[in-house]
């Protein structure tokens, strides 16, 4: 018995049924007539570059995150452009060290930049870093750019 997680995020069961032992000799399903269920060649253009994807996934994983994707958005639509974490809201519903700690992750994705300024950070949206993945989920595989 195996767990799929289903997109709502509840846990669906899924049983698979015992294999049958048959002496008859296996046979393929039988195919409407004018279909082709011959296989075709696969693109070797359509394999995204590794660095690319690799850049891509820092960003969707860095965005997985429903408290990091609030704080983009907080940060994105801020009058001036920066945001100093003191006036981070207290309505995200988290503790000090874990919205440093999100804070520190969206930087390391390059999505954020922080800024030391006397005692306080203060942190700004990369523009650039979101268009990366508006591209990508935008346009094709071939015409999206990364990094």
């Amino acid at each position: 018995m195996g767990v799929n997680q289903c997109a709502y995020g509840r846990a669906m069961t899924t049983s698979v049924a015992p294999a049958v032992r048959s002496s008859e000799p296996a046979t393929a399903p039988p195919v409407a007539p004018g279909i082709d269920d011959g296989c075709c060649a696969a693109s070797d253009d359509a394999l995204m570059d590794a660095d690319r994807a690799a850049c891509l996934a820092a960003v969707f994983k860095a965005l997985s995150d429903p408290t990091r994707v609030r704080l983009v958005g907080y940060l994105a639509s801020a009058h001036g452009g920066t945001v100093c974490a003191c006036h981070l809201p207290g309505r995200l519903g988290i503790s000090q060290p874990t919205q440093s700690h999100h804070l520190k992750t969206l930087a390391g994705a390059g999505i954020v930049t922080r800024e030391q300024r006397g005692r306080w950070a203060h942190y700004t949206v990369v523009p650039e870093a979101l268009d990366v993945a508006r591209d990508y989920l935008g346009t094709s595989i071939g015409s999206a750019r990364c990094c």
